[in-house]
């Protein structure tokens, strides 16, 4: 399989030199959101590992959403492969870290938005309606308060 898909693989010249160039220099702007990739995935990863124990809420598995494996594929060149490390690291720390709001906003303000959000997480549609105060009161006492929520409920 692995010499098959090695017949597809450009060779690293001749991917850069027939490359598009402003692909080429705007790399640098791209490669550059790796240091607050890295810093918000520390920063939520100690967030969780803090609060979530003090909360009670279930801690997400960070491997669950950072997969990096791409880069086993014979038809990539080094820079293919480093460019689907890079994918797969900034888009699983996003996903991670959205998982990990989506868990803290369930926990301390689960009430709809007035107007919907683009692509909100999996917890929104079981959230209170926006302006049931009735109900969030009644919530804060018994989900909050007596940590009697169902944790591993999703949308």
């Amino acid at each position: 399989m692995r010499a098959w898909q090695r017949q597809y693989r450009t060779g690293l010249l001749r991917y850069v030199t027939r490359g598009n160039l402003a692909y080429l220099l705007t790399a640098p702007l791209i490669y550059g959101l790796v240091i607050p990739l890295a810093l918000l995935d520390l920063s939520v990863t100690i967030y969780q590992q803090i609060c979530f124990r003090v909360y009670g809420i279930d801690r997400v598995k960070r491997g669950d959403y950072v997969v990096i494996d791409r880069h086993h594929l014979a038809y990539l060149n080094g820079l293919e492969k480093l460019n689907c490390i890079y994918c797969g690291y900034g888009n699983g720390v996003i996903a991670y870290a959205r998982e990990i709001a989506g868990r803290t906003e369930r926990f301390w303000c689960p009430i709809k938005h007035a107007s919907r959000s683009a692509d909100p997480h999996p917890y929104f549609e079981k959230f209170l309606e926006y302006g049931d105060a009735e109900a969030y009161r009644a919530w804060v006492e018994s989900y909050r308060r007596t940590k009697n929520r169902p944790e591993d409920e999703k949308a």
